[in-house]
């Protein structure tokens, strides 16, 4: 009677431990399968902050537009002045975006490839000037984005919170200043040699 009572003992011990190492095997694969995905969200979340991806998105759209019509400006522009400050467009966002594009790679935004409808809408009203008068409009155009970079800009090197967006602002803020005060050095020559066009005889 004692060996069939210990007998079963020994089986129930054996089915109880079978079915805890079961239960322990099954549970951490059950973790693994849901804790990567949640930690890598948290993680892109927190290397990320949306505030910063919907700057670098602005920012791309913004610097693809400076470039097309920087490539305007040395087509269709009449001044030397404006067709060099064209290409300085060309040349220093062209830079500063493919920066832009690398970080977006490392942090895994996807940025616009195109520039904004309202940047489109200034590129085709430029196209449809020439001479002095495209001159002008392209150059007051250029103080005007330009006051307006600086200002996000020094917005967002103040308010980053990822390091590496953070140091592209900061790296590409004074060359934006640069930008800025050159447009504004050369806007009132062509807007007295737009004048001096539309009225000969003064």
């Amino acid at each position: 009677m004692n060996r069939y009572l210990s007998s079963a003992l020994i089986l129930s011990f054996t089915a109880a431990m079978t079915l805890g190492v079961a239960a322990q095997t099954n549970r951490p694969a059950a973790q693994a399968s849901q804790d990567p995905s949640d930690s890598m969200s948290k993680s892109s979340a927190a290397g990320m902050p949306m505030a910063d991806a919907r700057f670098m998105k602005k920012a791309a759209a913004g610097g693809m537009a400076e470039v097309e019509m920087g490539k305007l400006a040395v087509q269709k522009a009449s001044s030397d002045q404006v067709k060099q400050f064209g290409q300085r467009m060309i040349d220093d966002h062209s830079k500063a975006n493919e920066q832009l594009n690398q970080l977006a790679l490392q942090q895994h935004i996807d940025l616009p490839r195109q520039p904004y409808a309202k940047d489109k809408e200034t590129k085709a009203r430029l196209e449809k000037l020439s001479g002095v008068e495209f001159d002008q409009a392209y150059m007051t155009d250029m103080v005007n984005d330009h006051k307006q970079d600086v200002t996000e800009f020094q917005q967002e090197s103040k308010s980053a919170k990822n390091p590496a967006l953070k140091s592209f602002v900061e790296q590409t803020l004074p060359v934006l200043r640069e930008h800025l005060s050159q447009a504004q050095q050369i806007l009132p020559a062509q807007k007295a040699e737009a004048d001096h066009a539309g009225n000969p005889g003064r």
